[in-house]
């Protein structure tokens, strides 16, 4: 049973940073892209970030390039995504997701997302 469980949302002020975190476990987690979702009220569940397998490769949706990290560290079966210079749109529930296929490019699509982690509220005050 895979299980993927979120950590670090919270309220900040516009203009600050946080650090979301999501540890996967109940299988490899090296060999699998990951990628984080979110969504805010009112509206659907939108793409946000996503890492190869390895690491090297990142994706970003257009509305925090620049602003967003996402990494990971296989060792620890853990990946992050670093929000700096928030704004009150990036208010949303983010959700953590593992790719179903081993060894596949990082998709935006949520359908190539198998597994899903129980999201962490994220909270920008403007």
């Amino acid at each position: 049973q895979v299980q993927l469980v979120e950590s670090g949302g919270g309220l900040v002020q516009a203009g600050g940073s946080l650090r979301l975190s999501c540890v996967a476990s109940g299988r490899t987690f090296s060999g699998y892209a990951m990628a984080w979702f979110r969504q805010a009220p009112g509206k659907e569940r939108e793409f946000v970030a996503a890492v190869s397998w390895v690491g090297r490769s990142t994706y970003y949706a257009d509305s925090v390039k620049g602003r967003f990290t996402i990494s990971r560290d296989n060792a620890e079966s853990t990946v992050y995504l670093q929000m700096n210079s928030l704004k009150s749109e990036d208010t949303a529930v983010y959700y953590c997701a593992g790719m179903t296929s081993r060894y596949s490019s990082p998709s935006i699509g949520e359908a190539s997302y198998g597994y899903w982690g129980q999201g962490t509220q994220v909270t920008v005050s403007s």
